[in-house]
């Protein structure tokens, strides 16, 4: 008996298969050109939001971002399994691991965690964790000797993550700082420093894409401007003199401090390897000579595809450069030199260096996984035509609307890398709609700095953004954990910003509006302070 049931139900999968098969033959042999009926809809938003939406419930992000992508692959081909199924792969995970770019930020990423295998083993980490231990002796201490090596690094929000989570997580561990907060000073240190760096990958990229005004020189105009960038910097120094910590975060604040747990929740993806430092033979000169190697091998890789040594000037240089092909050379040419090296100064054997290659590749499965679900959801949202409705919207309402349109391009903007992942993305769609606005040149800069602190902002705050994601995994903390604590927080500054650019579309003076943000910021977090201390004191006394 069951037997035949199982014969019916492959009879009946099979009947359908076929049906289905006949149905796709028959939609190519009539359609040439193939577009889908919620193309430039609503409904091409619905993928993202779904991915969001499930992996903060979840917590859970793979699944989440598969579901997302099947979503958007059901869509693109008006619900026709088949297609979809075909889609999801040809035009979703093939494309996304073909993209010169994404597998240059891939190399990046495995040699990258090939170096710092190296750092560890020969004991270097281990050296630089012994002398900051003499020189760190506080919580406020480690939290700002993280952000004063984030600010160091400038030159790429990729390399700004994963190198300073793993040089900073043993200090960090030991000063019961959890991996939450740990991701967050990463995150918070990462895009905000190099949007306000005229010397950095994010300055190139916006460089190349203003059209008809010299873009680095409205870039460096924009700086002041740049509310979100601004304050979360400031945001960090405020809550850590303070000692602020509000929503999910002061869970896991609460428990490093009083039980030494830097996970708090249950899942620890990172658990029983990111403890694991070498003593070695290494001295601090071992992390610092090789980190330093790395930087200056990377701008010279990204200024030598920006054509450097084809008579471009140093700036021009920049503003051409492949920034994942220069930082795929410059680190590989590093991972050379640092091998040469250890090998020189005798701290490692030639076959010790070769063991920590797959080890560094091991190290970054998690965020190579989620970066490929990212980016294949992202393809799924632009066959939609996602960032055409996105911005149809908003160049149909901003004329109208001039006064408040900093707000308004600051909000476009968040949705928009909120709901695609990508700040380069966001700002490279509405940068060309805002620059042919007809407005006055203060205004213009005003506007061009909100939309690059929109798209920061959004980026912060979604799960798919490939820096949230390198965060995450460079501070080796659950990746949901680090959303959900950094969310409150980035939220509060986008709050701030969005007051501060209302102002700015009627005061256009840098001079007045970031110091009365500053201000403003300061007054909502002491707000909370105040909120969050009150409800502590109720719970302690409903307990007694």
């Amino acid at each position: 008996m069951k037997g035949k049931r199982l014969f019916t139900l492959l009879l009946v999968i099979a009947v359908t298969l076929i049906i289905f098969t006949l149905h796709a033959f028959a939609d190519d042999a009539v359609e040439e050109v193939y577009q889908s009926k919620f193309f430039s809809t609503f409904w091409s938003l619905l993928p993202p939001i779904i991915a969001i939406a499930l992996s903060l419930i979840t917590k859970e992000v793979y699944s989440s971002l598969f579901v997302g992508i099947v979503c958007g692959a059901l869509l693109y081909s008006n619900f026709n399994p088949l297609t979809a199924f075909n889609t999801m792969f040809t035009e979703g995970f093939i494309s996304s691991l073909s993209d010169s770019w994404n597998v240059g930020i891939l190399i990046f990423l495995v040699v990258l965690g090939a170096i710092v295998s190296l750092m560890n083993k020969a004991g270097g980490s281990a050296a630089y964790g012994r002398w900051a231990s003499e020189k760190i002796r506080s919580r406020k201490g480690a939290i700002f000797a993280t952000f004063g090596l984030g600010a160091l690094i400038f030159v790429d929000d990729y390399f700004n993550c994963l190198t300073v989570g793993n040089v900073m997580r043993p200090i960090t561990d030991k000063h019961k700082i959890s991996r939450a907060k740990l991701s967050y000073i990463v995150d918070a240190t990462a895009a905000p420093i190099c949007m306000i760096a005229p010397i950095s990958s994010w300055a190139a990229a916006v460089t190349g894409v203003i059209e008809g005004y010299e873009g680095l020189e409205l870039f460096i105009r924009a700086i002041p401007y740049n509310l979100y960038s601004l304050l979360t910097i400031a945001m960090i120094i405020f809550i850590t003199y303070l000692g602020i910590e509000y929503g999910p975060m002061r869970r896991h604040e609460e428990n490093a401090i009083l039980h030494g747990d830097v996970y708090t929740t249950p899942d620890r993806p990172y658990e029983g390897r990111d403890g694991e430092v070498a003593a070695g033979k290494g001295k601090v000169i071992d992390l610092v000579l090789p980190v330093i190697i790395l930087i200056v091998l990377c701008i010279l890789g990204m200024l030598y595809t920006g054509g450097i040594l084809e008579g471009e000037n140093f700036i021009n240089a920049f503003a051409n450069t492949d920034a994942p092909l220069g930082l795929s050379l410059g680190s590989s040419l590093a991972l050379i030199v640092i091998v040469s090296y250890y090998l020189v100064r005798r701290v490692l054997t030639f076959k010790e260096c070769m063991e920590c290659f797959p080890e560094g590749f091991k190290a970054m499965v998690p965020p190579i996984l989620i970066l490929t679900f990212a980016w294949t959801l992202s393809s799924m949202t632009g066959l939609l035509g996602a960032r055409e409705f996105v911005s149809g919207i908003f160049e149909g309402s901003a004329r109208g609307l001039i006064m408040l349109l900093p707000a308004i391009v600051f909000a476009v903007a968040v949705g928009m890398s909120f709901s695609t992942g990508t700040s380069w993305g966001t700002f490279g769609i509405l940068l060309p709609i805002i620059v042919n606005i007809n407005m006055d040149p203060e205004l213009l800069i005003i506007s061009v700095s909100a939309c690059l602190a929109g798209a920061v902002c959004g980026d912060h705050c979604s799960p798919i953004s490939d820096t949230t994601i390198m965060s995450s995994a460079g501070a080796m903390c659950n990746h949901i954990n680090h959303v959900s604590t950094q969310l409150p927080y980035a939220l509060t500054v986008a709050a701030v910003s969005f007051v501060g650019y209302i102002i700015a579309g009627f005061i256009r003076s840098a001079w007045i509006i970031l110091p009365l943000s500053i201000v403003l910021l300061f007054i909502v977090l002491y707000g909370i302070k105040i909120l969050v201390s009150g409800k502590a004191v109720v719970r302690e006394k409903s307990a007694a």
